[in-house]
């Protein structure tokens, strides 16, 4: 791979791009980029020493092309200018799965991959690794809570990386090990099908030169995939399992996780609910099987601490409680909720959800009906666009129509608050994967003040 002095991010504030900016700082590289609008990624960014900028200008780009290489996210459109300029005046350019694979390449890899669970997983994993003494460096997809980034650097010589399917980037990656955690359908923009969907994750397994843990039920479109990596399953039934999970009503759950070596009894889940206790065997799986020694993946279950906007638990005094969550795909929104209800029974759900790009909305519009149809009361935002032009006939309104409960409203972003403060809440949650987040502190302040 050629080093480069000045490493350009078009994208920068975006939570995979970013880590690459950290780590290509650390490396010693001068680091800057830009993004479309400032937020508290972009802010870290800035404190840390790496310049960022606001405004489509080429004229800030590093003035040698030479000594330059430029990475950019998928999520950038085409004909953005700093991009266009730097195609055309011999500026190395690469997507980010391409610096990834760079980076990796020559290096002991874990990944895990999958539709839905992979960030949560890979960043355990990466704990798991780091509490045990091995240490890892890991590019996550979101912000760990124990670590307060999505970058853990380490001279282990192993890395730990999420694998993104978004665009078949998670092709460009050739792990020893990998989890995968779901092939729902998704990213219907990008796939024919859920059978080219699923046929690009089994090309990913056939990357994987050592070690394939897959959630149960997905195992044989791996198995009649020539996937020559030794393929394990984790959850109900699986090699790895997890059971006798009990709640101590308060928010602390307990299980037995069960492996093909024997059973670690009263494991404590460092993050409450289902989802996680299911993610936390996934990550061990890989990591008993890389080898890591069971005090350390018992202690890195019990003190990990969760990733940012991930079942984040940002208030939890008696009767209110306020969680933030990335779902954006009706699958996600169904496990996030009954992970609710199953750490909190009896308690009464308000979400407020924004929905997340068209193209989604316009395929998955009856199944997230269905999912929120599990809340008690529902507040619908309008769509994020993210990268995507508006559909004709696409709005959140499809989703509200297929949505049961007898308490819904559709509301804009500005409303949300005055909402909120009108409200006598029991449990309340934010979903969404577009710029809800933003609203998320000022949340947290109004209910604290209310209730804390």
């Amino acid at each position: 791979m050629k080093t480069y002095n000045n490493i350009y991010l078009i994208g920068i504030g975006g939570i995979g791009m970013s880590a690459l900016a950290r780590w290509y700082r650390h490396a010693g590289c001068r680091v800057s980029g830009y993004d479309r609008t400032p937020s508290p990624v972009t802010r870290a960014l800035e404190e840390e020493g790496i310049p960022v900028h606001f405004e489509d200008n080429a004229s800030l780009l590093p003035p040698s092309p030479e000594d330059t290489l430029v990475i950019y996210t998928p999520a950038v459109p085409a004909e953005m200018g700093e991009l266009t300029y730097a195609r055309s005046h011999g500026y190395r350019t690469i997507k980010r799965s391409e610096a990834l694979e760079e980076i990796t390449d020559g290096h002991r890899c874990l990944a895990v991959a999958g539709t839905h669970g992979k960030t949560t997983t890979s960043t355990m994993l990466a704990h798991i690794l780091t509490v045990s003494g091995e240490g890892c460096t890991a590019f996550l997809g979101g912000i760990s809570r124990n670590y307060g980034s999505n970058l853990l650097l380490s001279d282990s010589g192993l890395m730990v990386a999420e694998a993104d399917e978004f665009d078949r980037s998670f092709l460009r990656l050739h792990p020893e090990g990998a989890v995968v955690t779901a092939m729902d359908a998704d990213h219907m923009d990008i796939y024919r099908d859920i059978d080219d969907l699923r046929g690009a994750f089994v090309q990913f397994g056939r990357q994987c030169s050592d070690t394939l843990v897959v959630k149960k039920g997905l195992e044989e479109y791996f198995r009649s995939g020539d996937v020559r990596a030794r393929i394990w399953t984790y959850g109900e039934g699986g090699d790895f399992s997890a059971s006798d999970i009990v709640s101590d009503g308060q928010g602390k759950m307990y299980f037995t996780l069960n492996t093909p070596e024997g059973r670690i009894e009263r494991c404590q889940a460092g993050v409450p609910g289902k989802v996680y206790i299911e993610n936390a065997t996934a990550a061990a799986a890989l990591a008993l099987l890389h080898g890591t020694p069971v005090e350390g993946v018992r202690e890195g279950i019990a003190s990990f601490r969760g990733v940012a906007r991930r079942f984040d638990i940002r208030l939890n005094v008696p009767g209110h409680t306020y969680i933030d969550d990335y779902a954006h795909h009706p699958a996600e929104l169904a496990a996030t909720i009954a992970s609710i209800r199953q750490v909190w029974p009896g308690r009464k759900i308000c979400g407020i959800f924004q929905p997340h790009l068209f193209t989604r909305t316009r395929d998955f519009h009856r199944e997230f009906g269905e999912s929120l149809s599990l809340l008690d009361s529902l507040l619908l935002l309008p769509i994020y666009p993210a990268r995507e032009e508006p559909l004709p006939g696409v709005s959140s309104s499809l989703i509200y129509e297929h949505c049961t409960l007898k308490d819904k409203r559709i509301i804009q972003k500005k409303e949300v608050l005055e909402e909120i403060a009108s409200r006598d809440t029991d449990i309340l949650v934010t979903f969404g994967a577009g710029d809800i987040d933003r609203l998320v502190q000022p949340i947290e302040n109004l209910l604290r003040e209310k209730y804390a």
